[in-house]
């Protein structure tokens, strides 16, 4: 009884001393891994991707992917500016940035931690201007801000007991590589972390800011959401208790709530 409780006791501490704090919404957020550890399996993981998808990568001189890289950059100068101005530039100084569109009927965009986004053309009749990309990529790029994927591993290692003593995330532990894959889908036709619905909300108010610092009107997110609401008004949709992403109704409200404070970041 007393190696259980010592061993619960050093298991707690562990946990109370492995957090670190979302910039901007100052959120405590459990952090079990490190940029050196999911860095490394974020780009291994983009690489194949781009590989296994190279004939529907557009070319960079592409309109469509001219227009999102464009856009692309001003939002990750936005961001590095904000970070590095403000004490936060260490948890993106091993970013390696890069944005790709591929030529896909899905509407979806992502982007893994260390800058990897990818944006899906599919997705480009929704946004329909320079506003509404930017209120998705913007969206994308705060999960990886915010630390959600190493967030989302470090809660699934503490269920499967690798949080605790010394079997916090080794960089070389099958295990948490496997956590990665099953988290990413790497292996199948997209690879997409699945974040929980308050990540999901989390992101969406830091994307109202880091598009608002861009130069890009939040306001304009409103419509975007009421697109993309529309768009998939005929799809199948779970209820939102058992879904990992907020209901329409509910994201919309929330933007609503996260306005003022993103206006305040935003200059023409």
């Amino acid at each position: 009884m007393k190696r259980v409780l010592l061993t619960a006791c050093v298991a707690a501490t562990l946990l109370m001393n492995s957090c670190s704090t979302v910039p901007l919404t100052g959120r405590s957020r459990l952090d079990l891994v490190s940029n050196d550890q999911v860095l490394p399996m974020a780009f291994q993981a983009y690489s194949e991707f781009l590989t296994e998808n190279k004939t529907t990568v557009l070319p960079a001189s592409n309109a469509q992917a001219l227009k999102v890289k464009t856009i692309g950059s001003r939002l990750i100068s936005a961001v590095q500016t904000y970070m590095n101005n403000n004490n936060y530039g260490n948890l993106i100084k091993d970013y390696k940035w890069e944005v790709n569109v591929v030529q896909n009927n899905e509407k979806n965009a992502w982007c893994m931690p260390g800058g990897k986004i990818v944006v899906y053309t599919g997705i480009l009749p929704v946004t329909q201007d320079d506003a509404g990309l930017a209120t998705v990529m913007g969206h994308e790029i705060a999960h990886a801000i915010a630390g959600h994927s190493a967030e989302r591993m470090s809660s699934e290692m503490v269920a499967q007991g690798l949080g605790t003593l010394g079997g916090v995330a080794l960089s070389k532990n099958p295990k948490t590589q496997s956590i990665f894959n099953t988290l990413y889908g790497v292996g199948t036709p997209v690879a997409m972390l699945k974040f929980s619905r308050n990540q999901e909300l989390e992101a969406d108010r830091l994307g109202l800011i880091f598009m608002a610092m861009a130069g890009y009107n939040p306001q304009s997110s409103v419509s975007f959401w009421n697109r993309m609401a529309a768009a998939s008004a005929n799809a199948q949709k779970p209820a939102e208790f058992l879904s990992t992403h907020p209901s329409d109704a509910t994201r919309i409200a929330q933007i609503q709530k996260y306005l003022p404070e993103a206006q305040q970041y935003y200059k023409k």
